[in-house]
């Protein structure tokens, strides 16, 4: 049995995903930080979503879950990877960025330990929770 996911939720999963990617674009267009491997794989699996929510706005569908869950794990499971390296929980030799720009490269450490990929895996874990919420029905619309 399928049911809607609730306009609520799907409008917190657009907002989250839209902000994702516009600070995303912000600082690598306006800042010119140059995204490492690992942070364009992130990008390839969040900006799609934003498409994906917005036309669920528009256009509500009970398989949305479907649509959008496996993009949302796949980017959660790399931004946790990327976070791992970026703590020095796993060495840089067994990670993907082997030309450009280091994976382990901090732009920003903002109070000591937020850095882009833990923005990007809080993004992820907030959409992964807002979904969860939503498929179990735990934030139903007033009618």
């Amino acid at each position: 049995m399928n049911s809607k996911i609730s306009s609520t939720i799907v409008f917190l999963c657009f907002l989250v995903a839209l902000i994702a990617t516009l600070g995303s674009l912000f600082f690598s267009e306006v800042m010119q930080f140059i995204p490492c491997s690992m942070c364009w794989y992130q990008r390839i699996f969040m900006y799609p979503l934003v498409i994906i929510f917005l036309v669920a706005l528009l256009y509500p569908d009970d398989k949305l879950f479907k649509y959008s869950i496996g993009l949302v794990i796949v980017g959660w499971i790399i931004a946790f990877y990327h976070n791992l390296l970026m703590f020095g929980i796993i060495p840089e030799s067994v990670v993907p960025c082997v030309q450009g720009v280091p994976c382990s490269t901090e732009y920003i450490n903002w109070f000591g330990f937020i850095t882009i990929p833990l923005l990007s895996l809080f993004a992820y874990s907030t959409i992964l929770i807002l979904l969860y919420l939503g498929k179990k029905g735990l934030c139903k619309d007033e009618k």
